[in-house]
Protein backbone atom coordinates (compact mmCIF):
# COMPACT_ATOMS: atom_id res chain seq x y z
CA UNK A 1 0.00 0.00 0.00
CA UNK A 2 1.31 3.38 -0.88
CA UNK A 3 2.20 5.75 1.58
CA UNK A 4 0.16 8.39 0.45
CA UNK A 5 -2.73 6.67 0.53
CA UNK A 6 -2.33 5.36 4.39
CA UNK A 7 -2.05 9.11 4.93
CA UNK A 8 -5.13 10.04 3.35
CA UNK A 9 -6.82 7.28 5.92
CA UNK A 10 -5.09 8.75 8.36
CA UNK A 11 -6.55 12.65 7.50
CA UNK A 12 -10.22 10.68 7.56
CA UNK A 13 -9.59 10.00 10.78
CA UNK A 14 -8.17 12.73 12.55
CA UNK A 15 -7.82 15.61 10.17
CA UNK A 16 -4.73 18.00 10.47
CA UNK A 17 -6.86 20.96 10.23
CA UNK A 18 -7.46 20.34 13.74
CA UNK A 19 -4.02 20.48 14.91
CA UNK A 20 -2.86 23.43 16.92
CA UNK A 21 -0.64 26.47 14.84
CA UNK A 22 2.22 25.63 16.82
CA UNK A 23 1.92 22.03 16.10
CA UNK A 24 4.09 20.03 13.69
CA UNK A 25 2.44 17.25 13.00
CA UNK A 26 2.05 15.05 9.40
CA UNK A 27 4.70 13.71 7.64
CA UNK A 28 8.33 14.00 9.27
CA UNK A 29 9.95 12.18 6.79
CA UNK A 30 9.49 9.87 4.12
CA UNK A 31 8.34 9.50 0.12
CA UNK A 32 4.54 9.76 -0.07
CA UNK A 33 4.70 7.29 -2.96
CA UNK A 34 7.09 4.50 -0.93
CA UNK A 35 5.47 0.89 -0.40
CA UNK A 36 4.32 0.52 3.27
CA UNK A 37 4.22 -2.98 4.25
CA UNK A 38 4.70 -2.77 8.03
CA UNK A 39 4.59 0.50 10.31
CA UNK A 40 5.32 0.00 13.85
CA UNK A 41 3.09 2.26 16.46
CA UNK A 42 4.97 4.68 19.17
CA UNK A 43 4.44 7.66 21.27
CA UNK A 44 8.10 9.45 20.03
CA UNK A 45 10.50 8.44 17.75
CA UNK A 46 13.46 8.12 19.93
CA UNK A 47 16.75 6.68 19.36
CA UNK A 48 15.61 3.15 20.43
CA UNK A 49 12.17 3.44 18.30
CA UNK A 50 13.95 3.72 15.55
CA UNK A 51 16.65 1.05 16.60
CA UNK A 52 13.49 -1.24 16.94
CA UNK A 53 11.99 -0.50 13.67
CA UNK A 54 15.42 -0.80 11.91
CA UNK A 55 15.21 -4.22 13.65
CA UNK A 56 11.67 -4.84 12.52
CA UNK A 57 12.28 -3.87 9.34
CA UNK A 58 9.49 -1.32 8.72
CA UNK A 59 8.87 1.11 6.42
CA UNK A 60 6.64 3.28 8.77
CA UNK A 61 6.99 4.86 12.05
CA UNK A 62 3.63 6.12 13.53
CA UNK A 63 4.11 8.57 16.21
CA UNK A 64 1.98 10.63 18.35
CA UNK A 65 4.62 13.31 19.09
CA UNK A 66 6.37 14.85 16.38
CA UNK A 67 9.74 13.84 16.02
CA UNK A 68 10.86 17.86 14.37
CA UNK A 69 9.33 20.36 15.99
CA UNK A 70 11.98 23.26 14.93
CA UNK A 71 13.72 24.26 11.65
CA UNK A 72 16.62 21.94 11.08
CA UNK A 73 19.64 23.69 10.10
CA UNK A 74 22.01 20.50 9.50
CA UNK A 75 21.86 16.94 9.41
CA UNK A 76 24.79 14.99 10.90
CA UNK A 77 25.95 12.08 12.13
CA UNK A 78 27.09 13.33 15.74
CA UNK A 79 23.88 15.33 16.30
CA UNK A 80 21.09 13.43 17.80
CA UNK A 81 18.25 14.52 15.29
CA UNK A 82 20.57 14.45 12.81
CA UNK A 83 21.56 10.76 13.58
CA UNK A 84 17.91 9.42 13.75
CA UNK A 85 17.18 11.48 10.00
CA UNK A 86 20.29 9.64 8.38
CA UNK A 87 19.25 6.50 9.68
CA UNK A 88 15.85 6.41 9.23
CA UNK A 89 16.79 7.67 5.44
CA UNK A 90 19.82 4.74 5.37
CA UNK A 91 16.56 2.06 6.01
CA UNK A 92 14.20 4.08 4.10
CA UNK A 93 11.86 4.45 6.98
CA UNK A 94 9.44 6.71 6.96
CA UNK A 95 8.21 8.45 9.96
CA UNK A 96 4.53 10.35 10.14
CA UNK A 97 3.12 11.95 13.46
CA UNK A 98 -0.30 12.68 14.81
CA UNK A 99 0.09 15.19 17.63
CA UNK A 100 -2.39 17.95 18.30
CA UNK A 101 -5.25 16.57 15.82
CA UNK A 102 -4.99 13.50 17.46
CA UNK A 103 -5.37 15.13 20.73
CA UNK A 104 -8.53 16.83 19.63
CA UNK A 105 -9.95 14.23 17.57
CA UNK A 106 -9.13 11.08 19.06
CA UNK A 107 -7.29 11.30 22.17
CA UNK A 108 -10.27 13.45 23.95
CA UNK A 109 -12.72 10.87 23.59
CA UNK A 110 -10.96 7.92 24.16
CA UNK A 111 -9.78 8.92 27.52
CA UNK A 112 -12.87 9.96 29.17
CA UNK A 113 -14.72 7.07 27.41
CA UNK A 114 -11.95 5.18 29.71
CA UNK A 115 -13.89 6.00 32.91
CA UNK A 116 -17.14 6.16 31.21
CA UNK A 117 -17.89 9.50 31.79
CA UNK A 118 -21.59 10.92 31.37
CA UNK A 119 -22.85 13.55 29.93
CA UNK A 120 -19.08 14.68 28.46
CA UNK A 121 -18.19 18.01 26.73
CA UNK A 122 -15.05 19.80 25.53
CA UNK A 123 -12.94 21.21 28.07
CA UNK A 124 -11.22 24.04 25.89
CA UNK A 125 -12.95 24.44 22.37
CA UNK A 126 -10.53 25.06 19.76
CA UNK A 127 -13.10 24.66 17.20
CA UNK A 128 -16.86 25.42 16.57
CA UNK A 129 -19.16 25.41 13.23
CA UNK A 130 -22.53 25.08 13.54
CA UNK A 131 -23.21 21.65 14.47
CA UNK A 132 -20.26 20.78 16.69
CA UNK A 133 -17.89 21.86 19.01
CA UNK A 134 -14.42 20.12 19.19
CA UNK A 135 -11.51 20.74 21.42
CA UNK A 136 -8.77 19.91 24.08
CA UNK A 137 -9.77 17.60 26.85
CA UNK A 138 -13.07 16.49 27.80
CA UNK A 139 -15.07 16.98 31.39
CA UNK A 140 -18.42 15.36 32.21
CA UNK A 141 -19.97 13.05 35.21
CA UNK A 142 -18.24 9.87 36.79
CA UNK A 143 -20.57 6.80 36.49
CA UNK A 144 -20.90 7.44 40.74
CA UNK A 145 -19.38 9.21 43.54
CA UNK A 146 -16.06 8.28 45.06
CA UNK A 147 -13.56 9.70 46.75
CA UNK A 148 -10.56 10.78 45.01
CA UNK A 149 -8.85 8.31 46.14
CA UNK A 150 -10.92 5.64 44.63
CA UNK A 151 -10.62 7.76 41.56
CA UNK A 152 -6.45 7.59 41.63
CA UNK A 153 -6.53 4.07 41.80
CA UNK A 154 -9.37 4.11 38.42
CA UNK A 155 -7.18 6.08 36.61
CA UNK A 156 -3.78 3.58 37.58
CA UNK A 157 -6.02 0.92 36.54
CA UNK A 158 -7.64 1.90 33.45
CA UNK A 159 -4.47 3.51 32.14
CA UNK A 160 -2.57 0.76 32.78
CA UNK A 161 -0.31 2.95 35.13
CA UNK A 162 1.79 2.15 38.43
CA UNK A 163 1.09 5.32 40.44
CA UNK A 164 0.06 9.23 40.21
CA UNK A 165 0.49 12.50 42.19
CA UNK A 166 -2.76 13.25 43.98
CA UNK A 167 -3.48 16.98 45.19
CA UNK A 168 -6.09 16.54 47.57
CA UNK A 169 -7.57 15.22 50.50
CA UNK A 170 -7.82 11.45 49.53
CA UNK A 171 -11.30 10.80 51.06
CA UNK A 172 -12.66 13.98 49.55
CA UNK A 173 -15.72 13.21 47.34
CA UNK A 174 -15.92 13.39 43.66
CA UNK A 175 -18.24 13.43 40.87
CA UNK A 176 -17.55 16.05 38.16
CA UNK A 177 -14.07 15.37 36.28
CA UNK A 178 -12.27 16.91 33.67
CA UNK A 179 -9.34 15.05 31.74
CA UNK A 180 -6.70 15.62 29.19
CA UNK A 181 -3.64 13.33 27.75
CA UNK A 182 -0.30 14.83 27.79
CA UNK A 183 0.55 18.28 29.54
CA UNK A 184 -3.08 20.23 30.50
CA UNK A 185 -1.82 22.19 33.30
CA UNK A 186 -3.10 25.23 31.05
CA UNK A 187 -6.38 23.61 31.68
CA UNK A 188 -6.59 24.41 35.09
CA UNK A 189 -8.82 27.38 34.60
CA UNK A 190 -11.30 25.63 32.03
CA UNK A 191 -11.71 23.25 34.76
CA UNK A 192 -12.27 25.39 37.58
CA UNK A 193 -14.71 27.70 35.21
CA UNK A 194 -17.03 24.50 34.06
CA UNK A 195 -17.10 23.96 37.92
CA UNK A 196 -15.22 20.35 37.71
CA UNK A 197 -14.15 18.58 41.64
CA UNK A 198 -10.86 17.15 39.88
CA UNK A 199 -8.51 17.59 36.36
CA UNK A 200 -6.67 14.24 35.81
CA UNK A 201 -4.03 15.54 33.08
CA UNK A 202 0.00 15.02 33.55
CA UNK A 203 3.25 17.29 34.22
CA UNK A 204 1.47 19.44 36.23
CA UNK A 205 3.80 21.97 38.08
CA UNK A 206 3.96 22.47 41.94
CA UNK A 207 2.90 26.34 42.27
CA UNK A 208 0.11 25.25 39.55
CA UNK A 209 -1.51 22.58 41.74
CA UNK A 210 -1.37 24.99 44.87
CA UNK A 211 -3.22 27.65 42.88
CA UNK A 212 -5.81 24.84 41.87
CA UNK A 213 -6.46 23.46 44.99
CA UNK A 214 -7.32 27.29 46.39
CA UNK A 215 -9.78 27.48 43.98
CA UNK A 216 -11.22 24.22 45.20
CA UNK A 217 -9.84 22.20 41.97
CA UNK A 218 -8.37 19.07 43.15
CA UNK A 219 -5.86 17.28 40.71
CA UNK A 220 -4.47 13.62 39.75
CA UNK A 221 -1.19 13.97 37.73
CA UNK A 222 -0.84 10.83 35.82
CA UNK A 223 2.50 11.88 33.64
CA UNK A 224 2.56 13.09 30.14
CA UNK A 225 3.34 9.24 28.68
CA UNK A 226 0.73 7.51 31.28
CA UNK A 227 -2.45 8.82 29.53
CA UNK A 228 -0.82 9.69 26.08
CA UNK A 229 -0.28 5.56 25.54
CA UNK A 230 -3.35 4.74 24.38
CA UNK A 231 -2.29 5.78 20.93
CA UNK A 232 -1.09 2.94 20.36
CA UNK A 233 -3.74 0.79 21.06
CA UNK A 234 -5.58 3.14 19.20
CA UNK A 235 -4.01 3.32 16.37
CA UNK A 236 -3.58 -0.17 16.08
CA UNK A 237 -7.01 -1.20 16.62
CA UNK A 238 -7.41 1.10 13.33
CA UNK A 239 -5.16 -0.45 11.61
CA UNK A 240 -6.44 -3.88 12.11
CA UNK A 241 -10.11 -2.16 11.22
CA UNK A 242 -9.62 0.00 8.36
CA UNK A 243 -5.86 -0.72 7.04
CA UNK A 244 -5.56 -4.06 6.80
CA UNK A 245 -3.18 -4.57 3.92
CA UNK A 246 -0.61 -3.14 6.13
CA UNK A 247 1.01 -5.25 9.81
CA UNK A 248 0.98 -3.26 12.40
CA UNK A 249 3.36 -3.71 15.46
CA UNK A 250 3.11 -1.42 18.70
CA UNK A 251 6.29 -0.37 19.96
CA UNK A 252 7.81 -1.99 22.77
CA UNK A 253 9.63 0.95 24.15
CA UNK A 254 8.26 2.22 27.67
CA UNK A 255 8.60 6.14 28.76
CA UNK A 256 11.65 7.94 29.53
CA UNK A 257 11.57 7.22 33.67
CA UNK A 258 10.34 4.81 35.45
CA UNK A 259 8.58 4.74 39.12
CA UNK A 260 10.82 2.41 41.39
Amino acid sequence: MLLREILDRLEQLSPASFAMDWDNSGLQIGDRDAEIHRVLIAVDATKEVIEEAVELKVDLILTHHPMIFSPVKKIVKDDVLGEKILTLAEHHIAVFSMHTNFDVIGMADEVADRLNLKHKRVLEVTFEDDISKEGLGRYGMLPREMSLKELSEEVKLKFNIPGVIMYGEGDAIVEKVAICGGSGGDLIQNAIENKCQVLITGDIKYHNALDAMQEGLYLIDAGHFGIEKIFIPYMKDFFGRELREVIAVSSTQEAIGTFV
